[in-house]
């Protein structure tokens, strides 16, 4: 095959420029490649910050679940609380022209497929590229999933998704009914208390609760899950499903004092509310959907990459089904400690494999 000659040539694109996507990059440029002459990185969103950026303005520093640190700039939180969507974008802004990362914002990338030569032909919205390998950290934002459920459609009422909640304010007064039992749950619930005027809070299965702190073994075996599920190409979950959910101690209270009911999923929904087939019922002004998130990965459709599990079968972070496509952000690297740690992984890997540069050794930072 002959040369791709509408694409623009480089060694690695870098798909994302969420935590992720910044930290591959980064270790991009520890190994010697120059950004715009040896790599890319092209973002979706229109400036920096990755998914914090989409956060509700009452999500602050006091109330989130942790900001990590990227690797060669430490993160330093603010002294008094402050909306994340905010501090957490500046952060991510100054490290972008620390490093030179020269960010390409906002491209939506089109679809990843086979170019000539063995390489990748990458086509965004700001053209193409042709490169030697691929690191995809497009996260899981921009894919909110809303499950079925009868009746669903006939609700009179309000429905929003994690991705669209925008604070508890816009709910005072009202019946509210959260679906989920996972950290963006709870980050919600603590938003409407005091606000709403009744919070019912359902789960598929009963709640996985955390006890103790969180110990570097605990971790290790909760990442281990989900990197199990990864290597057989399953669906890789949610970190929290293999972590267990922390609750804290303001929203515990609320759910022992009954200012929070709490239980298991409906079988429908009412125009007017949710329904078991025992017959109970809770009437509600707004159904919030705390269902989660699925990975970002349609544009890597001409790869070929899925398994019949319904995943993306990778070891560490490269998909087994093709070497020059590494994954980070997803499944056992979804987590913001995680994504630190498996961008050098990535470019360590794809240096081994593309060879012709070499990974600088490094401790991440603390925190």
């Amino acid at each position: 095959m002959g040369r791709d000659e509408d694409a623009r040539p480089v060694e690695v694109v870098v798909i994302g420029a969420g935590q992720a996507g910044l930290s591959g990059a980064h270790h991009l440029r520890r190994a010697g490649l120059v950004a715009e002459r040896d790599f890319v990185v092209v973002d979706h969103n229109s400036g920096p910050g990755g998914a914090w950026r989409h956060r509700w303005d009452s999500l602050t520093t006091e109330t989130v679940n942790g900001v990590h640190s990227l690797p060669g700039m430490p993160w330093s939180a603010p002294s008094r609380a402050a909306p994340v969507n905010v501090v957490v974008p500046r952060y991510f802004a100054a490290y972008e022209r620390e490093f030179d990362l020269r960010v390409h914002r906002p491209v939506s990338v089109r679809r990843v497929g086979d170019g000539p030569d063995g390489r990748l032909r990458v086509e965004t919205t700001d053209g193409t590229w042709s490169a030697r390998g691929l690191i995809n950290a497009t996260g899981t934002w921009e894919r909110p999933f809303w499950p079925h459920f009868p009746g669903r459609s006939s609700f009179l009422g309000r429905q929003a998704h994690t991705a669209d909640f925008a604070g508890g304010a816009e709910f005072a007064g009202q019946r509210v009914v959260v679906v989920g039992g996972g950290g963006s749950a709870v980050d919600m619930l603590l938003d409407l208390l005091g606000v709403a005027r009744d919070i019912t809070w359902l789960t598929r299965r009963p709640l996985n609760l955390m006890t103790g702190p969180f110990t570097p073994e605990h971790g290790r075996a909760s990442v281990a899950v989900i990197a199990d599920r990864v290597r057989r190409g399953e669906a890789p979950g949610s970190i929290v499903s293999a972590t267990g959910l922390r609750l804290p101690p303001e929203l515990a209270d609320a759910v022992d004092d009954g200012r929070v009911t709490l239980g298991r999923t409906f079988d429908r929904v009412t125009p007017d509310g949710v329904a078991w087939d025992d017959g109970r019922f809770v009437p509600a002004d707004a159904l919030l959907w705390a269902t989660g998130f699925r990975p970002s990965v349609a544009h890597l459709g001409p790869l070929n990459l899925r398994e019949p599990g319904g995943g993306i079968r990778v070891e560490g972070t490269r998909a087994v089904a093709d070497p020059r496509v590494h994954l980070i952000g997803y499944g056992p690297t979804a987590s913001t400690i995680g994504a630190n740690r498996a961008g050098r992984g990535a470019v360590r890997e794809l240096a081994d494999h593309l060879g012709g540069f070499r990974v600088a050794e490094e401790t991440p930072p603390a925190g």
